[in-house]
């Protein structure tokens, strides 16, 4: 693919989905960094590859409509999504397939999915085009920055994060995204009310959650014995967790609201 499409427009895609979409780059592996009380934390490792045709043609023909570039001001969510409907937003969505099925079963809730994988980008705006979900809405940025800078206060009805990376290795688990910092990041943008809602199949990972979510005094554990809930059945299974199941493997949900 050379590095001239005139079918490509600035406006549709952001810079690194459009330096992906015309270099078609092979697999590698780059740092990113997230940037939490002026300190800087390395919460994931972007493993970027190929675009399939499909997640081109996507970000090609649907970013204008779907995609929103990340400029570091406030969103404005009636606007974008048209009406005031509660909005949820999930954190690393990898492929889509779950958000944009939660999405599709959920049409009076506004969805804004933030993921820095550009194949899960394309993926994901090739499914919920092919299954006219309209309710859903996707960034391709650092979820810390666009909370930092881009979501309004007390905004945000429900925040999801699925199965983030654990980052198994002790030497690596301050790596991981869930900490104090973290939740003083999103808090704040949380509605009275409002829901956090995580997803691990690492029971270490899940007892570190459950420890750093206990601990804050602005929220708390819906479960009925203050550890985890349920698999609730508006979370769609997705086919790693199917695998996960049959391999015998657990999965810890938690959901905590704000007083």
């Amino acid at each position: 693919m050379t590095n001239e499409n005139p079918e490509l427009k600035p406006s549709e895609i952001t810079k690194d989905t459009k330096n992906t979409v015309l270099k078609n780059a092979d697999i590698f592996e780059e740092p990113r960094v997230c940037v939490s009380d002026e300190r800087r934390i390395k919460s994931f490792v972007l493993r970027e590859g190929r675009l399939t045709t499909g997640q081109e043609k996507a970000l090609r023909e649907h970013w204008s409509t779907y995609g929103i570039e990340y400029t570091g001001e406030l969103l404005d969510f009636s606007k974008i999504f048209g009406n005031t409907n509660p909005v949820t937003v999930e954190i690393g969505f990898g492929m889509g397939q779950s958000l944009v099925e939660m999405a599709k079963n959920c049409p009076n809730i506004n969805f804004l999915g933030i993921e820095v994988h550009t194949p899960g980008v394309g993926a994901c705006i090739s499914s919920l085009v092919e299954q006219g979900v309209t309710n859903l809405r996707v960034m391709h940025h650092d979820a810390v920055e666009v909370f930092k800078n881009c979501i309004p206060l007390e905004s945000v009805s429900t925040l999801q994060l699925f199965f983030p990376d654990p980052w198994h290795k002790a030497r690596h688990h301050k790596r991981r995204i869930v900490k104090p910092e973290f939740l003083d990041l999103i808090i704040p943008h949380l509605c009275i009310g409002g829901k956090i809602h995580m997803a691990t199949d690492w029971q270490n990972y899940a007892e570190e959650m459950l420890e750093i979510l206990s601990n804050d005094s602005r929220i708390s554990n819906t479960s009925q014995d203050n550890t985890y809930v349920p698999r609730p059945e508006f979370r769609p299974l997705t086919k790693f967790e199917k695998r996960g199941n049959n391999l015998g493997h657990g999965v810890w949900d938690l959901i905590f609201t704000k007083n």
